[in-house]
């Protein structure tokens, strides 16, 4: 598995870890690992950042393989990777933000468009089955009669 934050402000990449690790180890582990490997990485996050002279305007994307053994996150540091935008390059980085932020809304909204259809097909599925058990009564009560 992989960890990728996409793009974030180097300011918030913690939060962005925890969130996408919680979204990706759902019902694969407890949530006490998750919050403990995600601490965990955020601090190897932060020593490479400082190294790298990242600053909290700055944007990152963060990418970081791991594994999940005997209930345990074990990331793999070799191959983790940060891309570094510095805000140096303002008008690049904005287009990429606004591009970011545009695509998370997209994403918002589709994902409210999908659980209103869900909705509403369950009620459907409800109804039919309401039609089917009236269909089958008045079928019964009819094979009855004729039977008189």
């Amino acid at each position: 598995m992989k960890l990728s934050t996409g793009y974030v402000r180097a300011s918030g990449y913690a939060h962005k870890v925890r969130r996408v690790l919680f979204a990706l180890t759902r019902g694969k582990v407890e949530p006490k690992e998750v919050v403990r490997a995600a601490g965990e990485l955020n601090q190897r996050i932060f020593e490479k950042l400082q190294e790298l002279g990242i600053e909290r305007s700055d944007v990152v994307r963060i990418t970081v393989p791991f594994k999940i053994e005997d209930g345990r996150i074990a990331w793999d540091y070799e191959n983790l990777h940060v891309e570094v935008y510095r805000k140096s390059e303002e008008e690049k980085l904005a287009r990429a933000m606004e591009e970011v932020e545009e695509r998370e809304k997209q994403l918002e909204e589709g994902i409210k468009e999908l659980e209103d259809v869900a909705v509403q097909l369950k009620a459907l599925s409800e109804e039919l089955m309401e039609k089917l058990e009236r269909l089958k009564e008045e079928h019964t009560s009819l094979k009855l009669r004729a039977e008189e």
